[in-house]
């Protein structure tokens, strides 16, 4: 049994006109993919595509107080650093009698503890800023944000170091206050 084309529409084969166009239209496309991919190599090349112009874009460079605002906020440091602005703005936060006696030393950003350890020249101003405490603590949460302080540790003044390994020491003594008891 052979087979043999059903008749029906005839397409007609293409001349050489159309053979033209269709060469043509290749070549084209051809010509578009080669030069867009020649494009894009020049753009890699050139950082992207991206070029520099009247507006702002992400490469412009950016104000000091800007940088530092995006490391603080990108790292994580805002609580530590609201806390040194605190420290930097004392004698304002506590008024200026109290911070000529009592200054700021550390600051403990555990989640658990933050505490922040004050030390006072007198033991007079160290019980006058454990009254002050809980107002200090609740205006520095204003300042901060709620939580930010939960405890303020007063620390008196820091006497001079002992040594106890003087040549009048006697034999087995833990120093001047072995014998009281």
């Amino acid at each position: 049994m052979t087979t043999e084309p059903l008749p029906g529409p005839s397409v007609p084969e293409p001349s050489g006109v159309d053979l033209a166009r269709v060469a043509l239209r290749a070549a084209k496309e051809q010509a578009k993919a080669r030069g867009a991919a020649a494009q894009q190599k020049k753009q890699a090349r050139r950082g992207g595509g991206l070029r520099s112009g009247a507006r702002a874009d992400g490469r412009d460079p950016l104000p000091l107080g800007a940088a530092i605002n995006r490391l603080i906020t990108e790292r994580g440091w805002e609580t530590p650093a609201a806390v040194g602005g605190v420290m930097g703005r004392w004698p304002q936060i506590v008024g200026e009698d109290l911070a000529k006696h009592c200054v700021p030393l550390r600051y403990d950003e555990d989640p658990d503890e933050r505490v922040l350890t004050v030390q006072c020249d007198s033991t007079a101003w160290a019980t006058q800023l454990r009254l002050l405490a809980p107002r200090l603590v609740a205006r520095l949460n204003e300042d901060l944000g709620h939580g930010t302080v939960r405890v303020i540790k007063v620390l008196g003044p820091g006497g001079p170091r002992r040594g106890y390994g003087g040549p009048l020491r006697a034999p087995g003594s833990t120093g001047p206050g072995d014998t009281y008891g």
